[in-house]
């Protein structure tokens, strides 16, 4: 199976970097019946970053304004999937080393079952030769 590369939108909103902050907000994301195909968190200055690809952003956003969130976005990322292999995920920086692309940051990991899957962001400004680059569906 070929690999999809799909334009997604993605939000974030910062939160304290303590104990239970990240377990508190996708436990509201799950009682508001929010479904997320990834979620990245990461230290940020004092705090913690917390990435979002909602599968529903209408309803990621409408659990986001009842939880009083602060959101930024939507911001466009790129989520990458296929058949895991040796090097797949240095063949997508490739593509886009070649474009003379510059990639923000990626995740990836094997999915089991023989797949992998990953998040990938670039500067606003690159989303549309990206797109093109990794063959976006």
């Amino acid at each position: 199976m070929a690999d999809t590369v799909r334009v997604v939108e993605y939000f974030y909103l910062t939160a304290p970097q303590k104990p239970g902050v990240g377990a508190a907000v996708l436990n509201e994301l799950r009682q508001s019946g929010v479904n997320l195909l990834a979620f990245s968190g990461f230290p940020a200055g004092r705090g913690a970053q917390l990435d979002f690809i909602p599968e529903d952003a209408a309803a990621f956003r409408a659990a986001a304004k009842k939880a009083k969130w602060k959101l930024t976005g939507p911001k466009k990322a790129f989520l990458i999937s296929g058949d895991d292999r040796p090097g797949v995920v240095g063949e997508m920086l490739q593509k886009l080393a070649d474009a003379k692309i510059n990639v923000t940051a990626v995740d990836a990991a094997c999915a089991g079952q023989g797949r992998y899957g990953a998040i990938l962001w670039v500067a606003a400004r690159d989303v549309a030769r990206a797109a093109r680059a990794l063959g976006a569906a």
